[in-house]
């Protein structure tokens, strides 16, 4: 309550407070308690404000546009938003908001903004018989407004982002997606301890998809999985690739088989070969005994090549016989053996550039290019970070020894604020910092990096300089999500024109494909 005159609490303050008190807690108690509360609370508040409206204004039947449009913005605005009729076209209605009736605090719970999704399309399909909400722009996610679209017909809406709403209300999706996780993650445990014994201590890797971005990317999963397609993916470091690729796998009828993951970065140049292929005996110096390399090991099963970008030109060219013909030779062998393995290979930075730039084979894009997985970073997934904070404490506690349950609201809060540039990786690594020093069962504190100031004046322009860039990456990564990789309305809005927009996302190694 600090920071507020006693006397002037409101009741819209009080009840603004009890919200998202009650957020944070429902948020310690983790899976999908947080979310399912938010979704009932809707429900059955949408439903009362519903009748409360027809009963003073005496509304029977369905509502049509404009007294939908009067009731949720009434609605809003009486709570303490300011929403405001922005456009009505054919099947689309959208509204926009300068103030939340959550106030600043919802920076802290993304998630309600699902509670706005539910009002709005659940009134809708109650009278539309059908909705989508899209949530372009929200004051969550810092965005400085909210833009909401409702869609109320099913054939213009195919193509928009969003949550759908039904007049029946059945959760079929739900259920369907919840049961599509079950299965992947049950697919993944069981090859997981299938593995020899020596993997035993580590713990069975788990997804969380509790964002719309990662729920796409499961969805994309099932659908490959069970084909013989290479597949590329991509995203920065940290994001989970392997963790994806090995659900590829799982999911695959090469699941009881091997699944062997190589970062192609980390080996030399001049033993990437011999890692991937295999050497014969005086193939060169110290070369004593024949080698099996990663694609023997890997027969039957899937070979996961991380960093691909960073194979040599001769690696190249084996590789995309192999791709080609299911044959290969060891380094210094003069026979050929034949290989079954599925390639799932990934890069955080664009393949297209390499090939532009002439240090990557296109004929071998194409072939690792069959399929493409994009992960997103976890600045674009913010309702997945409690479930994440959850599942790592737990592994942390069984690690250490330690019994850290859940984190305050201020730590929540610092967890939300940050950009995490090195993702899910990141927070990891920060939270074991952070639990290793704490001495309670909740986390008051959180141990982030922090990159020094550079004080000294030989080295001040340069660190300007890279102070601007990250902060010029970090603007154009949210432009681009916020007009969908639309990079004339990207241009617009940074006052620059297009080339000069295409020039930058080069220079980052940003594809705006991503976005759309």
């Amino acid at each position: 309550m600090s920071g507020h005159d006693f006397s002037q609490i409101s009741p819209v303050f009080f009840l603004q407070t009890f919200i998202l008190e009650l957020m944070h807690a429902s948020e310690q108690e983790g899976g999908d308690y947080c979310e399912s509360l938010i979704e009932r609370i809707a429900k059955s508040a949408g439903l009362y404000f519903e009748q409360t409206y027809r009963d003073e204004y005496q509304r029977q039947g369905e509502l049509g546009n404009e007294e939908y449009i009067d009731l949720i913005l009434a609605l809003k605005n009486h709570i303490g938003g300011n929403f405001s009729l922005a456009s009505v076209e054919a099947g689309t209605i959208t509204v926009v908001n300068s103030r939340c009736p959550f106030g600043d605090g919802v920076t802290n719970f993304p998630e309600l903004c699902r509670m706005t999704s539910s009002v709005f399309g659940g009134i809708a399909a109650r009278n539309f018989g059908y909705a989508k909400v899209e949530i372009r722009q929200s004051i969550a996610k810092q965005n400085g407004g909210c833009e909401v679209c409702i869609h109320t017909r099913r054939d213009s809406a195919v193509d928009k982002p969003g949550l759908e709403y039904r007049r029946e209300d059945q959760p079929e999706e739900k259920q369907e997606m919840a049961a599509l996780h079950s299965r992947i993650e049950e697919r993944m445990r069981n090859v997981w301890w299938s593995l020899p014994k020596q993997h035993a201590a580590k713990p069975a890797p788990a997804i969380i998809a509790k964002s719309p971005a990662m729920q796409k990317v499961l969805q994309q999963v099932e659908v490959i999985a069970p084909t013989k397609a290479t597949v590329l993916i991509n995203g920065e470091t940290g994001v989970g690739k392997e963790l994806i690729a090995r659900a590829i796998h799982a999911m695959s009828d090469r699941g009881h088989k091997p699944f062997v993951a190589i970062n192609c970065g980390a080996i030399p140049e001049s033993l990437i070969e011999s890692a991937l292929f295999g050497h014969e005996k005086g193939a060169f110096t110290g070369a004593i005994e024949v080698h099996q390399g990663f694609f023997e090991r890997a027969e039957g099963g899937t070979l996961f090549l991380d960093e691909v970008d960073a194979l040599s030109p001769a690696a190249q060219t084996r590789l995309l016989r192999v791709i080609q013909e299911g044959e290969m030779e060891r380094v210094g062998g003069k026979h050929t053996l034949h290989v079954d393995v599925r390639i799932v290979s990934a890069s955080n930075r664009s393949l297209e550039q390499h090939v532009e730039q002439g240090s990557f084979r296109q004929d071998l894009f194409y072939r690792l290019n069959v399929v493409r997985l994009w992960i997103p970073p976890l600045a674009q997934r913010p309702e997945d970070l409690p479930h994440l904070v959850q599942l790592i404490l737990k592994r942390l506690n069984e690690k250490y020894g330690k019994n850290v349950q859940s984190v305050n609201r201020e730590v929540m809060g610092q967890i939300r604020a940050y950009a995490w540039p090195g993702n899910v990786r990141e927070l990891e690594n920060t939270l074991e910092r952070s639990v290793l020093f704490c001495k309670g069962s909740e986390l008051t504190r959180l141990e982030l990096d922090q990159k020094p100031l550079v004080t000294t004046g030989n080295d001040w322009n340069a660190h300007k300089q890279n102070l601007l860039s990250d902060a010029e990456q970090v603007y154009l990564k949210q432009a681009m999500q916020s007009h969908r990789g639309d990079v004339k309305q990207v241009a617009a809005a940074m006052g620059l024109t297009s080339r000069a927009v295409y020039g930058k996302l080069k220079k980052y190694g940003i594809n705006a494909g991503q976005f759309r």
